[in-house]
């Protein structure tokens, strides 16, 4: 992995986003592009939990390796996390309505699963991405988990990224799911269902009212972080 460096001549530095947990920026030089995620900045009440995240994706992105269509971590200390950037359209943009781009990205997750990685966040449409080759890519690895036990819980969170992935095609095409697909479309796993009614109000009350934080990293026009 690269050492870190601070921007110098040549290189353009923009700010994809600052909160509570630090910030985000986007480093363009002639080397090429990378994202920063720096958690030095966070407001100290929370930076506990900003490193928290950020070495839970330091890990997940070590796991993976360098794959194509998956970001590659580039330098990790414990507090700056440097990883490759990834140029495509969020899928909300994107709005691919083909049923091979949906069957291309079940591989794609597929490979990823193989590397013992769940994303565990791919409910959000930001964090798909259509290619510029009309290939998809998963980004934002922030709440995604190695399992060097590719036990139950494996088998459920990769369930859930299947299923979120299968949300994503029923939003557009629809009439290309299988009658197999549909059955699994219907049936949240007993964690997912828990979850719905308990975990995601609390989660939702206490990261948009209190700390007033979003974590839609890709949202809207590529403007923000990939």
């Amino acid at each position: 992995m690269s050492q870190p460096r601070e921007p110098g001549n040549g290189e353009v530095v923009k700010p994809l986003k600052a909160d509570l947990f630090g910030r985000v920026l986007r480093v363009d030089s002639s080397d090429g592009v990378k994202v920063v995620r720096e958690t030095s900045s966070a407001r100290w009440w929370v930076r506990w939990l900003a490193r928290l995240l950020a070495r839970r994706e330091a890990r997940a992105l070590r796991a993976v390796g360098v794959v194509d269509g998956f970001p590659a971590l580039l330098y990790w200390d414990g507090s700056r996390l440097e990883r490759s950037w990834i140029e495509g359209r969020p899928l909300q943009d994107a709005r691919r309505q083909d049923p091979e781009f949906y069957a291309a990205l079940r591989r794609h997750l597929v490979r990823l699963h193989r590397l013992g990685v769940t994303h565990n966040d791919l409910a959000k449409q930001p964090n798909v991405l259509e290619r510029p080759d009309g290939r998809p890519a998963l980004v934002d690895f922030q709440l995604a988990k190695h399992h060097p036990r590719r036990g139950r819980w494996f088998r459920l969170c990769g369930r859930e990224d299947l299923r979120h992935v299968l949300k994503h095609k029923r939003r557009y095409c629809a009439d290309a799911l299988t009658p197999r697909e549909l059955k699994m479309l219907a049936r949240r796993s007993l964690p997912a269902r828990v979850w719905r009614v308990t975990g995601k109000p609390l989660y939702m009350f206490w990261t948009r009212k209190i700390l007033r934080w979003s974590d839609r990293e890709g949202a809207g026009d590529r403007g923000e972080v990939t």
